[in-house]
């Protein structure tokens, strides 16, 4: 656990696994929107650190991340992605992240092809269509109303989980208690700037320079982004495989978390 100076703002991150094992590439865990890097900890590091050094970190303002305060892009998170690798001396780093975070690896990949060997994009998109942005402007309007962050969650869940899952409430209630300790603890203002970088982000005209082997992961029940996104990346992409999953809505790597970890593995691991 530690904090990387990043041009005079601090952000959070940890190290888990030996950065000096020489067991391949580092895997940088880039997390999603609204959600505290500590949401990798429970179902993907049991498996992602036995077999490499992992890095997490929290973006900006969330957690022990300062909030700079001001609106931010998918670029910038994957400018704060570079910073971090730098801090920690990593030439280059396997990559990997859902939604938001899948966004920002986009960039990143555009912006610092050397740094990144593999990428793993999850329940993501190129760029958003009408519903999306109806939806991520709803989000907005609902965190700025003040809404319980129980009732919020809960109506987060109702995006991105299948619908089996749902009906399961003692999952539900987990899920919710989980949010509500290790979610990401920063206010309606932020996951505004958040909502808004998701709204504007768009590589739909640049992806194809993104050189790194890219597997595209999608829950085939995902209704927050729908497999038909991947399809595009997958076109678009030089290097790309696609995968959809059979169980799975959005957050597929909670939902099926021991296949999706065998397959990032697997995926990581071919050019070793």
């Amino acid at each position: 656990m530690a904090l990387a100076n990043l041009s005079g703002r601090n952000l959070y991150y940890e190290c888990h696994g030996d950065l000096e094992a020489g067991r391949g590439r580092p895997l940088l865990l880039i997390m999603g929107m609204a959600g505290s890097c500590r949401g990798w900890l429970p179902l993907q590091m049991p498996d992602f650190a036995k077999k490499r050094s992992v890095i997490i970190f929290d973006h900006r303002g969330v957690g022990q991340s300062e909030d700079p305060g001001e609106p931010f892009t998918t670029r910038d998170l994957a400018h704060d992605a570079v910073k971090l690798l730098d801090e920690l001396s990593i030439e280059q780093a396997d990559v990997l992240g859902p939604f938001m975070g899948g966004m920002a690896a986009q960039e990143l990949a555009l912006m610092a092809p050397d740094r990144v060997g593999r990428m793993v994009l999850v329940g993501t998109y190129a760029r958003p269509d009408k519903k999306r942005l109806m939806l991520l402007r709803h989000w907005s309007e609902l965190a700025e109303g003040g809404l319980s962050a129980e009732t919020f969650i809960f109506n987060r869940l109702l995006w991105t989980l299948h619908e089996d899952t749902i009906e399961q409430s003692d999952l539900i209630q987990a899920m919710t208690d989980f949010y509500r300790k290790e979610g990401a603890p920063y206010s309606a203002d932020l996951f505004v700037r958040q909502c808004r970088a998701c709204a504007e982000h768009d590589t739909h005209s640049r992806i194809a320079g993104a050189t790194a082997p890219t597997l595209l992961i999608s829950g085939r029940n995902d209704i927050l982004t729908p497999p038909k996104f991947h399809r595009e990346l997958h076109a678009l992409l030089p290097d790309s495989r696609l995968i959809s999953m059979n169980y799975g809505g959005h957050l597929v790597m909670v939902e099926s978390a021991q296949r999706f970890n065998q397959l990032v593995l697997q995926f990581l691991d071919e050019d070793r």
